[in-house]
């Protein structure tokens, strides 16, 4: 085994287990690869200069919700998808609207979305973002029937290349931004697919800036 010496050698030792890393990895993983103890504040140093070393390219070192990983600059992604066989899935509107008020007004219930959007939610559509890893049950309210309090989760932040959901845009945004990553970021990883960790449900309903007027009533036919 290599020893390590300087903080050159560190870092080619973090870019390494990055890049072949098939998920982003957390500082508590990232400390696992030294003998040495790292304290946080050094390993952060490290990575943010691995980040600059790779400034300038095609790829980029994110920090994520998650943790770290390596991934392409979503200004070269429209490239990529030219190799792709398949186009990546579309969502209906009700699929997409669904998820922002989970997103911005978290933790809620079914019944919460349907007061807010004013049509029934299908459960097909709360079905459509717990596959894809986007939303998960996170408890159940003290209320007639328990229903399920949805939050999303560090996978829905990960691929919006957020660290936490104080980065989500303004709510005008969030429909045209959560059409671009339909399909996850291509990252220099190998494509495991993984579970969904989810996110701690946040105080969102005292916090956010959502107004039940920001979406008009749709049709819920298409569910994605």
């Amino acid at each position: 085994m290599q020893t390590l010496y300087t903080p050159d050698d560190f870092k080619r030792v973090l870019e390494t287990a990055l890049l072949a890393a098939s998920e982003p990895l957390g500082l508590d993983e990232l400390k696992r690869l030294f003998d040495d103890e790292f304290d946080e504040d050094t390993l952060r140093a490290l990575l943010a200069d691995l980040r600059t070393d790779w400034s300038g390219r095609g790829i980029e070192l994110a920090q994520l919700a998650s943790g770290w990983r390596f991934q392409t600059r979503p200004e070269y992604q429209p490239y990529l998808d030219r190799l792709k066989n398949e186009r990546p899935p579309k969502y209906s509107r009700a699929v997409m609207e669904t998820l922002a008020i989970i997103a911005y007004r978290q933790p809620v219930t079914r019944g919460d979305i349907e007061d807010i959007r004013g049509v029934a939610v299908s459960a097909n559509i709360l079905k459509t973002l717990e596959s894809r890893g986007w939303i998960d049950a996170v408890g159940h309210r003290d209320a007639p029937g328990r229903p399920a309090l949805y939050a999303t989760t560090k996978a829905f932040l990960d691929d919006l290349s957020l660290r936490s959901l104080a980065e989500l845009p303004p709510l005008s945004e969030i429909e045209r931004i959560m059409e671009t990553v339909n399909e996850p970021k291509i990252q220099v990883q190998t494509p495991v697919q993984v579970e969904a960790q989810a996110e701690a449900p946040v105080q969102a309903q005292e916090q956010s800036q959502f107004y039940p007027n920001a979406f008009p009533p749709a049709d819920d036919q298409a569910q994605g």
